[in-house]
């Protein structure tokens, strides 16, 4: 994997990427000199149209990914990849014509948008269709030995099992005869005279440190050698970090999460630029979109009993409350006393408005009026009520960190994970909380914002 702004991305995903550029920008080519031959006008020399070529590859790039098309369902399925990439097309269309609004020199004209649009989906499905089986082949996968046969080495076999794994294990050491072993194809540590010359002989390009029991069992020579021949070592906590996109609570511990790095959403640039794009992204969200919160808010009205807008208590910052404003799109009986209630799937207090807008994520919307404020920020954890946090700090470890960064309307979370309806999902969920906590950067939060939009096009999980 390479590691982008503190964020890693799949060697394979990336190559794709770096392809499809390359073929957006022969795609906007072709479709210019085919329009200009029609028209029987002379074909200037490319350099005369870099910036267009450059805003059209852009802009389809950024819908590609923005509508999940970089996926692991995308690379394994052609057709999946296929409906993922005319819903990207469709949305390029309206990227492009807002920076046509804006700039109108900047792109080309509508006939030759046609023209490049339809020949970008024939050479990117084409280029699927030859690469498809190669990009989750063996060569674009890490080869990994795992130090360790037990539970946790026996929860990276089934990782590596898994659909779109970027690594595949080339051998399992039993470093100790008193744990239980569960993986009866691993090698005894006894019996392998030479552990790093192992390694080597299995053309590793990793070494992961999967033990039971670390205290005064850490094989210190062995992995000193190993690291002195340049294969990498790492501890299986940082391993599923990398893999997975989340902290993993089965396997971390206090002294991980203070020696490793990350933790830095403090700093003044992070902060600074944070809520700079806060300010103005909200309001300009909620001068364009005030139409369609006063529409949803007369809809709602008119639909049930009640106010169209209420308002509820979160825990924000440091663990500081504040009032939540929302669309209404519940019964104004949803909960009686005010006591707090798990939303459940299909739930019934949910109005047909209620789910319509939930669906879109419309009844988010005034939301963003705490995002001026500066309580809440476009990215961060869900906030979530003070009676579920004082519940789920008594259960899970390591929840009141998440509220070391503002929540947020979208997160890190949201967007890799259904909502979350009990203790087993909100421990989910603040796996991939304390990764973004932990790992949190401007590319980080674009990354989400541009994902978000996919979670709105195809809603999964909306309770």
């Amino acid at each position: 994997m390479i590691r982008l702004f503190k964020h890693y991305i799949p060697n394979a995903v990336l190559l794709l990427g770096l392809l499809d550029i390359a073929l957006l920008v022969i795609a906007g080519e072709v479709g210019y000199v085919l329009r200009i031959h029609q028209l029987g006008s002379i074909v200037e020399p490319i350099q005369h149209r870099v910036p267009q070529l450059a805003t059209f590859a852009l802009c389809v790039e950024v819908a590609m990914m923005a509508t999940g098309v970089y996926s692991a369902q995308s690379l394994q399925s052609l057709r999946f990849a296929l409906a993922r990439l005319v819903v990207a097309i469709s949305l390029a269309v309206i990227l492009l014509s807002v920076v046509f609004f804006l700039v109108p020199g900047a792109t080309f004209w509508r006939s030759n948008l046609l023209y490049s649009m339809a020949i970008s989906v024939v050479l990117l499905m084409t280029m699927r269709m030859l690469l498809g089986k190669a990009l989750g082949a063996q060569i674009f996968k890490r080869r990994i030995v795992v130090l360790g046969a037990g539970a946790r080495a026996a929860r990276l076999k089934a990782l590596a099992a898994a659909p779109g794994a970027g690594f595949v294990v080339v051998g399992y050491v039993a470093m100790s005869e008193a744990v239980t072993r569960v993986i009866p194809e691993a090698i005894a540590r006894d019996a392998i005279y030479n552990l790093a010359d192992h390694v080597v002989l299995l053309n590793a390009s990793e070494v992961v440190l999967a033990l039971e029991e670390r205290r005064n069992a850490l094989p210190l020579k062995d992995l000193l050698r190993i690291k002195t021949t340049g294969v990498h070592v790492n501890e299986i906590s940082t391993f599923l970090e990398r893999e997975t996109g989340r902290v993993d609570l089965q396997s971390v511990n206090p002294s991980w999460l203070i020696f490793s790095d990350g933790f830095s959403s403090g700093r003044m640039f992070s902060s600074m630029f944070k809520r700079l794009f806060d300010i103005c992204a909200s309001a300009t969200l909620l001068a364009f979109m005030a139409p369609v919160i006063l529409l949803t808010a007369i809809a709602v009205k008119l639909e049930s009993r009640g106010p169209a807008f209420y308002r509820q208590r979160r825990v924000g910052l440091f663990g500081v409350g504040f009032d939540c404003i929302k669309l209404r799109s519940m019964r104004q009986d949803a909960e009686i006393a005010g006591q707090a209630v798990w939303a459940e799937k299909d739930d019934p207090r949910i109005t047909r408005v209620g789910r319509f807008i939930r669906k879109c994520r419309i009844d988010e919307l005034p939301q963003t009026w705490s995002v001026l404020k500066g309580e809440m920020s476009f990215v961060g954890p869900r906030p979530e009520r003070p009676q579920f946090v004082e519940d789920l700090e008594q259960q899970l470890p390591y929840y009141a960190e998440r509220h070391m960064v503002k929540p947020g309307i979208t997160g890190w979370a949201q967007i890799n994970y259904p909502y979350g309806a009990s203790i087993e999902d909100s421990r989910h969920k603040l796996e991939y909380d304390l990764y973004y906590a932990k790992n949190y950067s401007p590319f980080l939060d674009l990354l989400i914002i541009l994902q978000t939009i996919r979670v709105v096009l195809f809603p999964e999980g909306v309770r």
